[in-house]
């Protein structure tokens, strides 16, 4: 693995993402870090709840009687699987627009940064609210749908127009439609574009990233009609379904695959294959915490990523391994390559509580490399 990751810092050396041109859509959140407090020692002192099983136990012990949980701000931030992973690819170099709900008649604050570094902005609606409650083994995300509702077909071709829609999702490197558990007329956009779309003359096609994002509480009916609408995407682009290891063993249950193990407890090569040939995506790739794996063109690629037990921030950390998956690709690495970029993306996020710029990246690389096996 160590000359693995010398080889891709190596590769990497040289290759440059300006001149990518990306488009993402459609939801847009204003992410406010919470802690869950377990024990206060005064009014400025307290202990946090360090895992979701203290969150839950708390919850189950209070069942038929009430309990109060105190939730202690520690920051706001952009939110969103869109807004989240465009922030990275612009921090990274790319050419971004980006497409959603970021405000209206007023950007909020929080999406400033982003605004500031895409070459285009068109806002529909106002975001929606999330209170993420991180823990070291995870987060909660408890959810305020806001304007969200209001990114419909109707309200994209009013705020960016027929032409420059067909225009930005025809002439890109890659284009993402994220949340689709979250954005309820998802579907209906995605129709709208297929019917814009014209199939490339010759050539690569562009990517197309789709990542469902916790689908759980969608009936599966829902989730077969999603999958059906994403395989219509391959006549215009190299389509690629992200999950991660939760978001996978739904989609599993959703298709009824058959595996050696109920779905939640499958190896992730056999879930990756299995829902790779399954699916007949150009890709479908998963993202547990601690490692990664896709399926593409027949064959399995896998990696280990970096490993901190102490992540300072969790909440936006899949949609940067996303970011990096697909910059990879579009940089034309080999698969593994794109995974390990990913966790590489994913590592700085989580360690730094913020996305890395292009050369951090590749330092970062470096870094993973030197320290590998250890935790940093």
């Amino acid at each position: 693995m160590q000359q693995f990751l010398r080889a891709l810092h190596e590769r990497l050396q040289g290759l440059e993402p300006a001149g990518l041109r990306v488009v993402i859509g459609f939801d847009g959140f204003v992410d406010e870090i919470v802690d869950a407090v377990d024990r206060r020692q005064s009014f400025a002192e307290y202990a946090r709840m360090t895992t979701m099983e203290q969150f839950g136990r708390r919850v189950l012990e209070a069942a038929g009687l009430s309990t109060n949980i105190e939730l202690v701000p520690k920051g706001l931030k952009l939110g969103g699987n869109g807004p989240i992973m465009a922030n990275a690819l612009v921090k990274c170099g790319t050419s971004v627009t980006y497409m959603g709900a970021l405000g209206t008649p007023n950007i909020h604050p929080v999406f400033g940064e982003l605004v500031e570094g895409c070459s285009e902005v068109y806002s529909l609606a106002e975001p929606g609210h999330t209170h993420a409650v991180e823990f070291d083994d995870g987060k909660i995300m408890l959810g305020k749908m806001g304007g969200i509702h209001d990114v419909t077909w109707a309200s994209l071709q009013a705020a960016v127009g027929e032409e420059r829609l067909k225009e930005a999702f025809s002439d890109c490197h890659l284009a993402a439609t994220l949340n689709w558990t979250m954005t309820p007329h998802l579907p209906e956009i995605w129709k709208g574009l297929l019917g814009l779309l014209s199939p490339g003359e010759g050539g690569e096609k562009p990517l197309l990233f789709i990542d469902l994002c916790d689908p759980g509480k969608r009936q599966p009916e829902d989730i077969l009609k999603a999958l059906a609408a994403i395989g219509e995407f391959s006549r215009f682009y190299r389509v690629i379904l992200g999950l991660n290891r939760k978001e996978a063993s739904e989609v599993a249950k959703a298709r009824q695959l058959s595996l050696s193990k109920p779905a939640e407890g499958a190896d992730l090569e056999e879930i990756v294959r299995a829902l790779g040939e399954d699916l007949g995506l150009w890709c479908l790739m998963v993202h547990p915490v601690a490692e990664a794996g896709a399926y593409l063109e027949g064959e399995y690629y896998h990696v280990q990523g970096p490993f901190t037990a102490k992540p300072r921030l969790t909440t936006g950390a899949g949609d940067n391994f996303n970011a990096g998956f697909c910059l990879g690709l579009m940089l034309k690495l080999k698969v593994e390559q794109c995974l390990a970029l990913g966790k590489a993306l994913s590592g700085f996020y989580v360690r730094q509580m913020r996305s890395p710029s292009w050369d951090e990246l590749v330092d970062f690389v470096a870094l993973w490399a030197e320290k590998h096996g250890k935790e940093f």
